[in-house]
């Protein structure tokens, strides 16, 4: 254990109480919110936001400063790689050796970490291997705090308190040393952790306020560049700046650089702006002179939280519970992350061709983490997002522009082909039944039919013969794959029916169904084939093999999105579905059995902490037993979301895991994800509300709720009474008003209308 002055345990002691203080304030305030509240009051979205949650456990997500899909995610980096600390933070640790400029929310890569800063002094010298010796700082998490926009902490070795906040493209620290005779900041291009690697750094002094230069770097996306201004708020007396190992003067270019400027018996605030582009240090420039002209943090702090305060706004909930409270706009705040801005102030980027290109008229984004993100982020940008929708499927497409395709897992101007299916597709094809405007469509036509027929992925196997057979690929996923195909196809035969092109329609509709070739009625399951057709004989649904990605038989079941009622039909009707459902929940795994890292947030086979199962407990409303559906979800809601660090029981995913939580607590939830029709399940709050693009509000209220209560007893929409369990999009964007009542037990007596079909999109509004 870490030895604690008497000093810093009573600050700690202190910190505590008034943290206690503020808890029982905020309890109260919000049992008492209609009654206490002084007139013209209103309580801040932000207030209620976690950033901690998925620090701690598999979540693998950062608690630092950034705003709303930008660019810049200034984070604290513990220094240690492993997959704990993917993110560069991980709750349980106990030491910072800096402060980065980039950083993933919720992935299991290990990339970015660009531009690390650490503040230092004479107070401490200490070093371990296992930062790779960098300077470092213990900390307490009593001595540290975070809001949407902002991240503080004690670095107790140096006595230095160190703040982040952001704007779109430009991190900005402050410092405030004690009295002490040599006062440091070190700046470190050549540092990386995990899967990232510099390929090429440069420093160059401008003057003793100003620095600039670029990192490149490779690891999971392979030609990564940022490129960096930096200026301070007082001049530096001196400094010293290595290549390679090397001291040199004014300008350091190599795989290893870094530099420490020096502040000799310098005491108090020192506030350090950062600017980064991917296109070049121009960019970086008009950056800093655009959002961040001056050095008054406390100003871009404020703008940061009114930008987080802005976008969490749009959906207000009424509960008592504090706890569901904080949940749901930590989980709004997450939804936020990804994708991040690649383009600079005037639209220039490191494009996917390795060129710099422009976006014209439009923001360029990357970070599409399309296998997860595909089945409820996406869609609830669609809601709550509509203005940015445009942006990002105009980055999609200018993606495909510059590479003949539309990405796979997109990051920094690369694709890393990382995880199956072409899910840009689906995210397209969302976006044109729900009537986004200002994408050109017929090139998103051209730009999805193109990635369909590539000769790469098996893509070509699995037009041959219409599934992809086993090989001896470490990775097959042969399976998944071919279910996962078979979607996106489904996706592109939608447009292609839209916009007239009926034999472009007829060809993919036709391979939406190749689903059906990997069903085997023996087992009941979907099984792999090989290159004759031929079901393989050694076969367990139970086991984690390479035929799957990242789940096993059981889990990937349901992945037929698009036409759940032919599943249902091919399994022998609805009380077959029932049964496979039920037994998916309650099977657990063989004592045998080798859990892989993904398999978490079990219910039986169900696991929630992998994005396969993310739709299946909505799928009983197509039984005879939807009530099953409002049990399952409600106890998703409420055993895997927590208010505190290990709060996810997967990875973040790029805001996948919150957006399926956003969703479920509203009351409804997108079963296929490009349809624009949402399956009911059971709403959380006692009200919410959204507000809509449109200037539309779409309120919800929930009578007799209570975690006793998870069961609809009846619906209405408007007025009127619903019986059925689905809501389309058009009716949610037009505004009004749904309504339930729940109760403690089923509701059996209720005939409900026969579920929607899966495979038909709902009209344009």
């Amino acid at each position: 254990m870490w030895h604690r002055s008497k000093k810093i345990w009573l600050h700690s002691f202190f910190t505590l109480v008034k943290g206690g203080a503020l808890l029982i304030y905020l309890f109260l305030f919000s049992c008492n919110e209609k009654t206490s509240k002084p007139q013209g009051h209103r309580e801040k979205r932000t207030s209620y936001v976690n950033t901690f949650i998925g620090t701690d456990g598999p979540g693998n997500t950062y608690p630092g400063a950034t705003v709303p899909f930008g660019m810049v995610q200034l984070s604290p980096d513990i220094g240690i790689p492993g997959w704990d600390r993917i993110a560069g933070y991980y709750y349980p640790d106990s030491i910072i050796s800096g402060f980065s400029h980039t950083h993933l929310t919720g992935t299991g890569a290990g990339d970015l970490y660009d531009i690390l800063v650490m503040p230092l002094n004479s107070k401490s010298n200490k070093r371990i291997t296992e930062n790779n010796g960098l300077p470092y700082s213990r900390y307490l998490h009593e001595q540290e705090s975070a809001s949407p926009g902002y991240y503080q902490v004690k670095l107790l070795d140096f006595d230095i308190n160190a703040e982040m906040t952001a704007t779109d493209r430009v991190g900005v620290h402050r410092y405030t040393f004690p009295k002490d005779s040599l006062s440091q900041i070190r700046i470190d291009l050549g540092y990386a952790l995990n899967w990232d690697k510099a390929t090429d750094t440069h420093i160059k002094v401008v003057d003793n306020q100003t620095l600039e230069g670029y990192r490149m770097s490779t690891g999971w996306a392979k030609d990564q560049r940022v490129y960096f201004v930096m200026r301070f708020s007082e001049p530096f007396s001196s400094y010293t700046l290595m290549e390679n190992g090397d001291q040199v003067t004014e300008s350091a270019k190599g795989t290893a650089t870094n530099m420490v400027l020096n502040y000799p018996n310098y005491e108090g605030e020192l506030v350090i702006k950062t600017a980064l582009a991917t296109s070049n240090i121009a960019g970086a420039r008009k950056a800093m002179e655009n959002e961040a002209p001056h050095f008054n943090f406390d100003d871009y702090r404020t703008q940061a939280d009114s930008k987080w305060e802005m976008e969490l706004d749009k959906i207000h909930i009424v509960d008592s519970n504090l706890t569901n409270k904080r949940i749901f706009y930590s989980m709004l705040y997450q939804s936020m992350l990804a994708p991040t801005l690649l383009s600079d102030t005037e639209g220039h980027y490191k494009g996917a061709n390795g060129k710099v290109e422009k976006a014209e008229g439009f923001d360029r984004y990357d970070t599409f983490s399309l296998w997860d993100t595909y089945r409820a982020a996406h869609p609830l940008y669609t809601l709550t997002q509509t203005d940015r929708v445009p942006d990002f499927i105009n980055s999609l497409l200018a993606h495909y522009k510059e590479t003949g395709l539309l990405p796979v897992w997109s990051m920094q101007g690369n694709e890393t082909n990382m995880m199956i299916g072409y899910h840009s597709v689906p995210v397209i094809i969302d976006a044109y039944f729900k009537g986004i405007q200002g994408v050109d469509y017929n090139l998103a036509f051209e730009a999805c039919k193109a990635s369909a027929m590539v000769q790469e992925r098996q893509i070509d196997s699995y037009m041959e013969l219409g599934f992809i057979p086993v090989d001896e690929h470490h990775e097959n996923w042969s399976v998944s794959k071919t279910l996962e195909y078979s979607y996106d196809d489904w996706c592109i035969a939608q447009l292609a029916q839209a916009l007239g092109k009926n034999e472009d329609y007829n060809y993919f509709i036709s391979r939406s169904e190749n689903w059906r070739n990997l069903y085997d009625p023996e087992t009941g399951f979907f099984r792999p084939k090989d290159p004759k057709g031929v079901f393989i004989e050694a076969f367990d649904p139970f086991e984690y093999t390479p035929y799957f990605c990242e789940s096993n038989a059981w889990q990937y079941f349901f992945s037929v999105q698009h036409d759940i009622e032919g599943l249902r039909k091919q399994m022998g009707g609805p009380k077959e579905l029932e049964r496979q459902l039920d037994a998916m929940f309650t099977t657990e795994p063989r004592p045998g059995d080798k859990l892989p890292i993904f398999s978490t947030g079990m219910y039986g086979q169900y696991a929630h902490g992998n994005e396969p199962s993310h739709h299946v407990a909505y799928l009983y409303n197509f039984t005879d037993a939807p009530w099953k559906t409002q049990k399952w979800v409600r106890t998703i809601l409420k055993d895997q979301y927590k208010d505190a660090p290990n709060g996810h029981c997967g990875n973040e995913d790029c805001g996948q895991m919150s957006s399926w939580y956003i969703f479920s607590a509203l009351g409804f939830y997108p079963v296929n994800p490009a349809q624009g029709v949402y399956a009911i399940g059971s709403p959380l709050f006692k009200e919410a509300s959204l507000k809509l693009s449109n200037g539309k509000i779409f309120k919800i209220t929930v009578l007799n709720n209570s975690d006793k209560a998870p069961y609809i007893q009846s619906i209405r929409l408007n007025g009127q009474p619903l019986k059925r369990l689905y809501l389309t999009h058009n009716e949610i964007v037009k505004g009004g008003e749904l309504e339930f009542i729940m109760g403690e037990k089923p509701n059996t007596t209720v005939k409900w209308e026969t579920m929607y079909s899966t495979n038909q999109p709902v009209k344009k509004p």
